[in-house]
């Protein structure tokens, strides 16, 4: 059977750290930045566990701010 893994690329810049991705993720990839802040002044959204990311995009379905891209790729 084929695994899918997948890439998240997130727009910190436009990121408001409204967390809804976080706990919309069901593998754990996605934290708040805890020290960091973007030039709006908010705590961003990163990947805490990258390696564990599926794909399945809950977190780009979620932002209010579209500041997700997600990629999947199969491998065999």
């Amino acid at each position: 059977m084929a695994k899918v893994i997948g890439a998240v690329v997130i727009d910190t810049a436009r990121c408001k750290g409204c967390e809804l991705c976080v706990v919309a993720c069901p593998t754990d990839v996605l934290a708040l930045q805890p020290k960091e802040v973007n030039d709006r002044g908010y705590h961003f959204a990163y990947t805490a566990n990258p390696d564990a990311c599926i794909g399945c995009a809950s977190c780009a379905t979620v932002c209010p701010d579209a500041c997700f891209t997600v990629y999947r790729q199969v491998i065999k």
